[in-house]
Formats: structure tokens, C-alpha cells, sequence
């Protein structure tokens, strides 16, 4: 059986770097974007099971990703979480509203994201 991909999207490298360690420790095959860009030409060409989408993103918001992941069908299978710093109700819904299986909030325990990603795959 092969391991399921994830796609970390963050710019920050402090969130970033211990998350795929985290990850990799846990099985997963893990690659991580910088920025918006980036994230969109991974996502083409990596395939994720799962994005880790932060929001405030060089190039392209982390909005703007989902949204135009999921506007296309060949990525209607694939999991959106939101990991980000931005807490207001309004935040929440309107990534909910776009397509997100889940939002989570930084800071965040390793143990809610590993359940959260337990459900979703």
C-alpha cells in the first residue's frame, strides 16, 4: 500500500519544517510550498490526498488556492484543510464556504491534526 500525499502550503519555515518532520515520522509522503504559485504547480504534479493550506500566502492567497482547486473536477477527490493563524468567525466560514474539509487554527496541537487527517483519508 502506498503512502498517502500531503501538500503543506505555508512561507513560514518555522510551521513548515517541524510539520513535514511530524508528517514523514507518521508515513505520510510530504512535500511543501512556499507560496501560491508553487502550491498550484505542485498540486498538478504531486497530487496530494491532502492540502495544508495556510491563507496569508505570497503570489496567491491561500483563498484564491482553494478556490481554484476546487473548481477543477480533476481535484474534486482531494482534501483541503486550512492551517492558518486567522481565527475570526468570518475567516472560518468563508474557507468552509469555498470547499475546505476542515479549518484549524495555528497555534495548533499535533494531535488534532493528526485525528483531523485520520477522518479525512
Amino acid at each position: 500500500m502506498t503512502s498517502k500525499k500531503i501538500l503543506i502550503v505555508d512561507d513560514d519555515y518555522c510551521v513548515a519544517m517541524p510539520l513535514e518532520f511530524l508528517l514523514k515520522h507518521n508515513g505520510y509522503q510530504v512535500k511543501t510550498a512556499r507560496n501560491g504559485e508553487d502550491a498550484l504547480q505542485m498540486v498538478s504534479g504531486f497530487m496530494p490526498d491532502i492540502v495544508l493550506l495556510d491563507v496569508l500566502l505570497p503570489l496567491l492567497d491561500g483563498f484564491e488556492i482553494c478556490q481554484i482547486i476546487r473548481e477543477n473536477t480533476r481535484y474534486r477527490d482531494m482534501k483541503i484543510i486550512f492551517l492558518t493563524a486567522l481565527i475570526r468567525d468570518v475567516d472560518i466560514a468563508k474557507g468552509l464556504a469555498l470547499g475546505a474539509d476542515a479549518y484549524i487554527t495555528k497555534p495548533f496541537a499535533n494531535a488534532k491534526l493528526m485525528e483531523t487527517l485520520k477522518k479525512l483519508l
